[in-house]
């Protein structure tokens, strides 16, 4: 099993933090992590919690960590059990916020970014958007923003493209992969992810969205016989506190965090781009480090897909976003992500 924590994180800062570790009071953390069926959970986030900062504060700051998934939560209610008290920090799926929240997608709607570039400088230019929209009406202290590999589609029969989608139904997460996918003129499907293998296995659903070597490793696989690569967006995530606890913090602890957290996120970013290419192989042909390669078709995107994902983003996805999230949400956007990807606003 691959580790690249402890040859990665903790030995680009250990040095540093070790100077201020002694000065660090002791404390104590609840933290529930994302799926800890992922790479992402077992290689980076449970060794950083459980062991790294630890390590990291000198044996001065402990954390409590369980995946959420262990916890048997689903997702969407962690973000409120967080502003309630129940954990202190979490990392959790925007998308799952974007129910109740809309301005959650705002960074990663579906069909707006075909890259992992696009999508971390859509994520740097609204973190601060996010940010206050979170202090001021959630009671949540945003602390960073992350992804997990591209979100594509994996599909039980013959599939050439988007144009495909048309009459399918299709698993989704969140209200923009659904408002894509309906676009198109598919189907989308509120499921737990847990239900997506047997459900792409007896045709309840025709095609389902996750990551690249996230559905791999999940086996989605076993019900699926082809793997289209165009991104549909890239599952955006976060690192979030209860703000009444971190503004508590002594603020040696609380710059502590902030800097730790972000130098975990900037390996997760890096191990998802890494990793996106690694799922495409293993779900195909290979060569897999994972285990044998699935031996998935793998239909990769032509330019009409390109264009047509441009449309249903621009004609369907950001429209219904800005109705559904308000004039707040369109001027917040269209003062970020707008100049950035020269994205023309409706």
């Amino acid at each position: 099993m691959k580790k690249l924590f402890a040859s990665t994180t903790l030995g680009a800062v250990a040095l540093a933090a070790a100077a201020g570790a002694q000065e660090l009071p002791k404390t104590e953390i609840n933290v529930v992590g994302n799926l800890g069926t992922t790479t992402q959970s077992r290689l980076l986030e449970a060794p950083f919690w459980a062991e790294g900062v630890t390590e990291l504060s000198d044996g001065q700051i402990t954390a409590r960590f369980r995946p959420r998934n262990e916890l048997g939560l689903e997702g969407p209610e962690t973000f409120g059990l967080l502003a309630d008290g129940v954990m202190n920090i979490t990392n959790g799926a925007l998308g799952h916020q974007s129910g109740r929240d809309p301005i959650s997608d705002g960074n990663d709607l579906a069909g707006m970014t075909t890259s992992f570039d696009e999508f971390e400088a859509a994520s740097e230019s609204f973190l601060p958007v996010l940010q206050d929209y979170y202090r001021e009406n959630l009671g949540l202290q945003l602390i960073s923003l992350l992804s997990f590999q591209s979100q594509v589609l994996y599909c039980r029969d013959e599939f050439a493209g988007l144009q495909d989608v048309e009459g399918k139904r299709i698993r989704t997460s969140g209200a923009s992969q659904a408002d894509f996918i309906s676009y198109l003129g598919g189907s989308p499907i509120d499921m737990s992810f847990g239900e997506v293998q047997q459900a792409l296995d007896q045709g309840v659903i025709d095609c389902g969205i996750t990551g690249t070597l996230g559905g791999y490793t999940s086996h989605w696989y076993e019900g699926a016989s082809y793997i289209y690569s165009l991104p549909i967006n890239f599952g955006a995530q976060a690192y979030v506190a209860n703000a009444e606890w971190w503004d508590g913090l002594p603020s040696e602890v609380r710059e502590f965090l902030e800097t730790e957290i972000n130098a975990l996120t900037d390996e997760m970013w890096a191990l998802n781009r890494k990793e996106n290419e690694e799922g495409l192989l293993c779900n195909s042909t290979g060569p897999c480090e994972w285990g044998e390669p699935a031996g998935l078709t793998l239909v990769e995107p032509t330019e009409e897909d390109y264009a047509l994902q441009k449309t249903a983003f621009e004609e369907g996805v950001l429209p219904s976003w800005i109705e559904r999230c308000g004039e707040e949400c369109r001027e917040g956007f269209a003062e970020t992500i707008a100049p950035v990807l020269d994205i023309d606003m409706p």
